[in-house]
């Protein structure tokens, strides 16, 4: 078994957890992810909060391994794709830009979410599709504020789950796949953000991510 993949059947299919922070639904050729707010350490620099930088490059050499692994033909990005509008400098613009083109046959689809509303048009160049709120595709509804809808069954993000471990006196928070009877919650793509605790309660499913392993706890 790949420490790296979790299968789960939900609503009928089998889909992939995986453990670069994304949902894969290999009949559909999809992958899923969320809440990459791309330009939030531009944001905190033009505060005067220094950052260091490479997070966004982090970010984009993940999606081009996940969406080589997975030979995906479309991405969903459930939300908050961006943080704020002011973090949109010309060079982020321009760096996207130029990676958006390496992947051009595949399709980003965007579920906006809350920042991205905020955020107002996002640049043309990046070439997305663009839906103000959901997604419905077979038995799902992809969208960014986990809330159950009747007849589908919910993938979304907004929350950054993390789950709390404890060992021997240890402790670690990480990033999990919060799966319920209804809704199931991806963890935020970028390394470069909060999180929520989760707790796990009857008919509920969590899964971590522990570097390239993926555990459910």
């Amino acid at each position: 078994m790949d420490p790296g993949r979790r299968q789960v059947r939900v609503g009928g299919a089998t889909l992939e957890l995986l453990a670069e922070r994304a949902l894969h639904w290999p009949d559909a050729g999809l992958v899923a992810v969320a809440d990459l707010h791309w330009g939030k350490t531009e944001t905190f620099q033009r505060h005067g909060i220094p950052l260091p930088m490479g997070v966004l490059e982090d970010d984009l050499a993940r999606l081009s391994s996940l969406l080589t692994s997975t030979r995906a033909c479309r991405l969903l990005l459930l939300g908050d794709l961006v943080h704020t509008r002011e973090g949109l400098t010309p060079t982020l613009v321009q760096r996207l830009a130029a990676w958006r083109r390496t992947h051009a046959d595949v399709e980003l689809v965007l579920l906006r979410g809350n920042h991205d509303r905020k955020a107002g048009p996002l640049p043309s160049r990046w070439n997305l599709v663009e839906h103000e709120d959901h997604l419905e595709e077979g038995p799902f509804r992809f969208t960014h504020h986990p809330a159950p809808v009747p007849g589908r069954y919910v993938w979304a993000g907004h929350l950054h789950p993390m789950a709390r471990l404890s060992s021997g006196g240890e402790r670690l928070r990480l990033p999990c796949f919060h799966v319920g009877p209804e809704v199931g919650v991806l963890p935020a793509f970028s390394a470069f953000t909060g999180g929520l605790d989760v707790v796990r309660r009857p008919g509920e499913r969590v899964f971590a991510l522990a570097g390239p392993s993926i555990i459910e706890v």
